[in-house]
């Protein structure tokens, strides 16, 4: 049987892109939380 090395993860395809981008959505979600908690409305 042959021995086949393929790559589990390649960083030629925009990895660093896609790695930005989510980390722009958890803080975004993290913020969207912060505020949601910090707000001061309360039901009458």
């Amino acid at each position: 049987m042959t021995h086949l090395a393929l790559p589990l993860y390649s960083w030629d395809n925009g990895a660093f892109i896609m790695i930005g981008v989510f980390a722009l959505v958890i803080f975004g979600l993290i913020g969207i939380i912060m505020m949601m908690m910090n707000s001061k409305n309360k039901k009458d």
